[in-house]
């Protein structure tokens, strides 16, 4: 197994994890006890780490995550092994897309409200919502919890190359690199479906970009990639003097 995937060690990737934890806890976005994250530490994706079953995101430290296999359901006995969802999900996705290094899966607001219609869709209708032009797969099909293999593998399925995944009736799942990658992800999708929803909220036809225009402004984003690690840098910055022992 590889300890220093990405470049940081086995430390540096449980501090960043659990500072996305804290960090959700404070934008509104975790849903009590449940919903989970994480990060691969080996090369293949098969290695990851993960909040243990039902530990508060506002609570989460370094420590606490889970080092887990995606091939050994054993794992599924262990002293606070993660709720049966999580481990059917992320193990999926881990198995099935070693490219993806960070897994968020959450519940929040707006996204949720958004996987709720009829049509989920994200029409790019600003900046925030073109960035995920040609990048977000919308998986139509809500299967209850997610608790089982044939889900787990249905779900990775439904993921395919994109790196955000809305999930009808559910939430989201968004994917990284990084943490900072992924954070940045789920910070804008929520932004985005705010925005959609306030829109259609009015009444008014929406002004939606022609494809030229939203897949022009998505490649646009590709130059700003610094800020995910700029806006996680800020905000771990605010942990470090509020809630320091998520480092612990």
């Amino acid at each position: 197994m590889n300890d220093h995937v990405a470049g940081l060690s086995l430390d540096a990737l449980r501090q960043d994890l659990a500072a996305a934890f804290r960090l959700t806890a404070r934008f509104g976005w975790h849903e009590s006890v449940g919903n989970h994250f994480s990060v691969a530490v080996s090369d293949d994706g098969r290695h990851f780490l993960m909040n243990p079953k039902w530990r508060h995101f506002a609570a989460i430290r370094a420590s606490d995550l889970l080092l887990l296999d995606a091939d050994d359901p054993a794992v599924m006995e262990g002293p606070d092994a993660p709720d049966a969802s999580a481990w059917t999900i992320h193990g999926a996705l881990h198995r099935a897309r070693p490219d993806v290094r960070v897994i968020l899966h959450a519940h929040p607001p707006h996204a949720t409200a958004l996987s709720t219609l009829k049509s989920p869709d994200l029409p790019p209708i600003d900046m925030n919502t073109a960035r995920f032009f040609g990048d977000l797969a919308i998986d139509p099909d809500c299967g209850g919890i997610a608790d089982d293999a044939g889900e787990g593998a249905r779900i990775a399925a439904a993921l395919g190359q994109c790196s955000v995944l809305l999930m009808a009736n559910h939430g989201v799942t968004c994917t990284g690199a990084t943490v900072a990658q992924a954070f940045e992800q789920l910070y804008f999708f929520e932004k985005a479906a705010q925005t959609v929803l306030l829109a259609l909220a009015s009444g008014q036809p929406l002004a939606v970009m022609s494809d030229d225009v939203g897949a022009l402004t998505a490649q646009g984003w590709k130059a700003y990639a610094g800020m995910a690690d700029a806006h996680f840098a800020h905000l771990k910055s605010v942990l470090d003097r509020e809630e320091p022992d998520y480092r612990d």
